[in-house]
């Protein structure tokens, strides 16, 4: 069975991994930092090293993370996804895409609603600085403290180690794949194809 680290899970399995997790028959290992969503490992992302052994995953998983972090952390973080992984395994990176905000708030303003989701509207100051009612609410942690483009992620992967990094963007999302040396490009690209992700004209 393969092994998979949602590294900032939240309260449970992200419905966009889950048919993956349930088909391919992975196991699931929830991480994060606040004990009231209840993961399976409580800790801090900048952390991982310490919470799990080297070569521990076949995959990393973590949406909407990073940009949490402070700037200078973020390699440090990509550097332990690298220790912790297989030889043949991958991460895969989801970020608000700074780039494609920028162009909205070009064209409609910094306050118009980008689009609707759960948690309700969503505005380009959600995206650049965290959801604005959640930190309003205590939730300080939501708060944002850098961002991706495509350029940046990608090259900010290749510095920690990876061996192949595509990357696409859309929907106000930047989306990564990182591959360890021995990771069969074909087979997990065709895989996460199979699941709404498409990086076979993506790259850094």
């Amino acid at each position: 069975m393969k092994r998979l680290l949602n590294a900032g899970s939240g309260p449970g399995t992200a419905q966009r991994i889950a048919p993956m997790m349930l088909n391919h028959d992975w196991e699931e290992t929830r991480f994060d930092i606040d004990p009231g969503v209840q993961p399976d490992v409580i800790g801090s992302i900048l952390e991982l090293s310490g919470a799990f052994k080297p070569q521990s995953f076949n995959a990393v998983w973590t949406s909407h993370v990073l940009e949490h972090l402070y700037a200078h952390e973020v390699y440090p973080t990509l550097r332990q996804f690298h220790q912790i992984l297989k030889p043949d395994g991958f991460a895969l990176i989801m970020s608000p895409d700074l780039q494609s905000v920028a162009h909205f708030i070009a064209q409609h303003g910094i306050g118009a609603i980008a689009y609707h989701s759960p948690a309700g509207p969503i505005r380009p100051l959600d995206m650049l600085y965290g959801h604005s009612r959640a930190i309003e609410e205590g939730r300080v942690h939501m708060a944002h403290r850098t961002g991706f483009t495509a350029e940046r992620l990608g090259s900010l992967l290749l510095m920690a180690g990876f061996a192949t990094v595509s990357v696409s963007s859309q929907n106000f999302e930047v989306c990564a794949l990182a591959l360890m040396p021995e990771a069969d490009d074909e087979a997990i690209r065709r895989s996460l194809l199979e699941y709404g992700f498409n990086f076979q004209e993506a790259n850094a």
